[in-house]
């Protein structure tokens, strides 16, 4: 899709995903970015980052619709990125994910349809796959809504898809910065020897939305390619002199991780880089004939992260993070 005077809004804006899209998508001509969070004082920092006259601060909730409402007056494109996403939190403070997660993202398909907003893309997570937390659960719930959201638009041009991905690197909720800061102590803290997640870097997933929103006709989930990692690996790559300590693994948490179901694969596409999980709606047939041609996958398959065929070494790690060997061995 054409960025060249759009105004795109990005719900979560001031996020670790929200700062890196809005600095790449200034670069397509755009008309306007609105950056939209509750936490003024994150956006009045975010404000310091970008001296840009095209980046405007929205404060509201994506619990309140009427506010959605206003803010996306005008809009052309929404990327939804507001979510509660610590899984300790969600399953602690359960009716405040649901709130966030799930009325919120109703809250974003009204809008969006009200205002006439061109394209929405909402972003996922593996943990909606097969979910065993909450988190997981109501970013499950709001991908069935966002694809069934398309079912709601009449005659308006409003389209939804979802892009699902794995863990972060670099973003606040990665267990890299929490590496990093128990580095000094000589000590990680390590739930299982066993897990394994799936690895995308935040200039990866920006540039995969942007590429998804191009691709999207509406109903779409969106899956990467990615690498895997180990998570003792991720540990000898960040810290190689620091002992492990397995503290077990915590509540809601899974060994491994899944972006593909056996059950999705049955209407899931595959192509070069990416997977497509087609809508099970009678619309998808006519929308389905303009996009090109994927591979249909095999019986039983599953995409996860345990299973996966591509992994990162210690090596590749280190790499990806800009650790070089004599950054490693100076630490030690």
């Amino acid at each position: 899709m054409n960025l060249q005077n759009k105004t795109v809004l990005i719900t979560g804006g001031t996020g670790s995903f929200g700062k890196t899209f809005t600095r790449k998508i200034l670069g397509y001509g755009i008309k306007k970015v609105i950056v939209f969070s509750r936490d003024e004082l994150k956006q009045f920092e975010m404000m310091q980052e970008f001296d840009d006259s095209r980046v405007r601060f929205f404060i509201g909730d994506v619990r309140d619709k009427e506010r959605l409402r206003q803010a996306f007056d005008g809009v052309d494109i929404v990327i939804h990125a507001a979510a509660l996403k610590q899984v300790g939190a969600c399953e602690y403070n359960p009716f405040e994910a649901v709130k966030t997660n799930i009325i919120g993202a109703q809250n974003i398909i009204e809008a969006a349809i009200d205002r006439n907003v061109s394209r929405v893309i909402a972003l996922s997570t593996d943990k909606a796959a097969s979910p065993v937390n909450l988190y997981g659960a109501t970013k499950l719930a709001s991908d069935k809504l966002f694809v069934a959201g398309n079912s709601y638009t009449g005659g308006k041009e409003t389209r939804f898809a979802v892009v699902r991905y794995g863990n972060v690197v670099g973003s606040r909720g990665s267990v890299i910065p929490h590496f990093l800061k128990m580095k000094p102590t000589g000590i990680l803290p390590i739930t299982d020897e066993r897990m394994t997640r799936f690895w995308i870097t935040l200039e990866q997933g920006t540039q995969f939305v942007l590429d998804s929103l191009t691709r999207m006709r509406g109903g779409e989930i969106f899956v990467p390619k990615i690498p895997s990692v180990r998570i003792v690996d991720l540990a000898e790559a960040i810290a190689p002199e620091c002992r492990l300590e397995y503290i077990g693994i915590r509540p809601g948490e899974k060994l491994h991780e899944a972006m593909i179901t056996e059950d999705d694969s049955r209407r899931t596409l595959e192509f070069d880089s990416y997977y497509v999980i087609q809508p099970e709606f009678p619309w998808w047939q006519n929308e389905s004939e303009q996009t090109e041609q994927g591979s249909p996958l095999p019986e039983s398959f599953s995409y996860m992260s345990h299973t996966n065929s591509a992994w990162l070494s210690v090596m590749d790690i280190r790499a990806e993070l800009g650790l070089g060997a004599e950054a490693v061995h100076a630490s030690v």
